[in-house]
């Protein structure tokens, strides 16, 4: 039988994943990823589901990109300092954007400046400018900006935001910190491992084979894997490594495994709650930058929202904006939730009272960094010696198993 084109074409086309911004039918605004094999598909289904799509694109697995090139977070971070410290100086703002653009020749960071002056330059805001380029400025990033735009203090509104910014790149850097340091702690021991297992056992295998002598059990198990390790080590890894591409992909381009492994991640001993303690130092960073912004509350809560990163926290941070958009106060939203500790609801409630509640919630902020600050580096301490002695088990045992039948060669010679 004939194959139909249209059915050749269905299995190559790919399905990716598309960010998109919208309005729902209760006017509220939605944010989300959606799976399609094209742009058109993917907004024709969000519009099937009663969605008012304002903005849709590709999600960018990569770090942000421009040009072909890749603008990292720490980047806007330094972009948003540089910027914020000539307008404070009275540097005007085509003149700063000039100076970052010399500054940093050739590079992606100052292609984007480049960009961007050219925009005000033509009569746009800064802000629509950035606007322009949302895979490198978020939607808060571009509100607190043209929040500031419209009171007339840009260069504090940026000294704020660089503030934000730094903070949460330390965050993550800590994050990442505490979880690449025991991955590579493994793979350090399973190559040397792998090493002693193929090059050096071998080598006592054919000494021992020579004398003819029984081998102690502990030796011969040795030699077992030894032989496993040569024989289909190549094979167990290439599966590995397979099984593993097919999970990154699917967790990739599936939504609900996402969420899945983002639920398991704050359940993880000794990560979970360093994981926690991020995602509430970043809540509080993120409503305490906007608060004294002029941001609206509900805006800064989708921002929180969509920062969060996380599908559990993701979800609170929305029942709280629906709560506040009813009329609640945020503290009693918040303490619904069940999943912010009681002395932040607390704190929350007391700024709200007083109305101090962006001074509060910094040092909610403050708190939690510090806790993180402290857990990752008490983590590092504990992890120094673990190394030792994991590293000491495995070459020590295997030493052990080798020399255990030397001892008993000179009553077989």
């Amino acid at each position: 039988m004939g194959t139909n084109p249209s059915q050749k074409g269905n299995r190559k086309s790919r399905t990716n994943n598309y960010q998109y911004v919208g309005i729902d039918k209760n006017n509220t605004r939605v944010t989300g990823e959606f799976a399609a094999t094209s742009i058109e598909q993917a907004r024709k289904s969000l519009a099937a589901q009663g969605l008012n799509i304002l903005r849709i694109k590709k999600k960018n697995t990569s770090p942000f990109s421009f040009g072909g090139s890749k603008i990292k977070s720490e980047d806007i971070a330094l972009f948003t300092r540089q910027m914020a410290t000539m307008l404070q100086a009275g540097i005007p703002l085509v003149q700063s954007l000039i100076v970052i653009t010399e500054g940093i020749p050739n590079t992606p960071l100052a292609q984007l400046a480049r960009k961007i002056r050219l925009d005000v330059e033509s009569g746009n805001s800064f802000s629509s400018a950035l606007k322009k380029n949302p895979q490198c400025f978020d939607v808060l990033y571009c509100n607190l900006v043209e929040s500031g735009e419209q009171s007339g203090t840009l260069d504090s509104m940026l000294g704020r935001i660089a503030v934000y910014r730094e903070k949460t790149e330390s965050l993550r850097k800590k994050i990442k910190k505490a979880l690449y340091y025991p991955i590579a702690v493994v793979i350090v021991a399973m190559i040397v491992t792998t090493i002693l297992l193929v090059k050096v056992v071998p080598t006592f295998q054919d000494l021992f084979h020579s004398f003819g002598a029984e081998l102690p059990g502990f030796t011969q198990f040795v030699l077992n894997i030894s032989n496993a390790v040569r024989n289909h080590g190549v094979v167990v890894c290439s599966t590995a490594a397979a099984i593993w591409f097919v999970i990154v992909n699917f967790h990739r381009r599936s939504i609900k495994f996402q969420h899945l492994t983002q639920r398991i991640s704050l359940k993880l001993p000794v990560f979970g709650p360093i994981l926690t303690k991020t995602l509430i130092a970043r809540f509080a960073r993120t409503i305490s930058t906007t608060s004294g912004s002029g941001v609206p509350l509900t805006e800064a809560l989708n921002a929180v929202a969509d920062a969060c990163g996380n599908i559990v926290y993701s979800t609170a941070v929305m029942n709280i904006k629906n709560g506040v958009s009813m009329g609640q106060q945020m503290q009693a939203a918040m303490k619904k939730t069940n999943i912010f500790p009681a002395m932040v609801v607390q704190m929350v409630g007391i700024g709200e009272e007083s109305g101090a509640l962006e001074q509060m919630l910094e040092k909610v902020a403050n708190i939690y960094e510090e806790e993180v600050d402290s857990a990752v580096e008490g983590l590092t301490t504990l992890l120094e010696p673990l190394i030792m002695v994991i590293l000491g088990i495995i070459v020590g045992g295997l030493v052990i198993a080798m020399y255990l039948p030397i001892f008993k060669l000179g009553s077989v010679v």
